[in-house]
């Protein structure tokens, strides 16, 4: 039997955090009514894109599978998001490096593992304790598309890391297109999902504390009618 929660792995939203570096955090209004034993009630203003979330494929396209309907967030299947973990520890590569397939496969190499359909699986970067701090949004390693089309071709649907996006941080990748002139390599690891849907999960938590494996990921996203991404709670679930 599943019994320890070991780790919960969202970010609390009391941080403020913006969706982009140039929009304001979200707003949370607490109201309270009568003096002493009342209600309590909370009510915030914000994107679905703010704190510990998960993406739905029609945040990336409008398609997937190569031309059907992209699903919306309360369309995610329930089995995408109760599954074994697996946590990839990418802290050593340098803020903004984008993974290749090969350099992906070398990290499931080195911890011996073998991918399996529905394995949720983390990437653990250097952006790891750094939300709500200055630098967070041009810390970690991005993921590309071809890796990640390889981790979908696994049958892997729920990916997830700690830091902003899936991509690299888009300062570096607004360099690489300065140079390149190539469109392609804009949001890459989010434009995968048109080739095979799948969600990820942003600005995780205490990655560092996982194990590779062993462990069950509880990742069930709050339920909006059309929308492109949900709030989630995501939590580690040992026996």
């Amino acid at each position: 039997a599943w019994t320890k929660i070991i780790e919960i792995l969202s970010q609390f939203w009391g941080h403020h955090m913006p969706e982009w570096p140039s929009t304001p955090g979200i707003n949370v209004h607490v109201k309270k009514f009568h003096a002493k034993d009342g209600i309590y009630q909370t009510e915030f203003e914000g994107i679905m894109h703010r704190g510990t979330h998960m993406d739905a494929p029609y945040h990336y396209h409008s398609t997937m599978n190569n031309g059907q309907r992209a699903i919306t967030i309360d369309e995610v299947p329930l089995e995408w998001c109760f599954s074994d973990g697996v946590k990839l520890d990418l802290r050593s590569y340098e803020d903004g490096y984008v993974l290749t397939k090969k350099d992906l496969q070398n990290e499931i190499k080195k911890i011996n593992y073998e991918l399996k359909p529905l394995d949720i699986v983390f990437i653990n970067t250097s952006a790891g304790g750094h939300y709500g701090k200055d630098d967070f949004l041009s810390k970690g390693c991005g993921i590309s598309k071809e890796a990640t089309i390889y981790l979908l071709d696994q049958g892997v649907r729920v990916t997830g890391t700690d830091a902003w996006s899936w991509d690299a941080p888009f300062s570096y990748t607004a360099e690489k297109y300065k140079q390149t002139k190539d469109p392609s390599i804009i949001w890459e690891g989010h434009r995968a999902g048109m080739v095979q849907g799948y969600s990820h999960i942003e600005k995780l938590n205490n990655l560092d504390q996982l194990p590779n494996y062993g462990f069950k990921v509880s990742a069930f996203p709050f339920k909006i009618k059309n929308g492109s991404a949900g709030f989630v709670r995501v939590v580690a679930i040992f026996e």
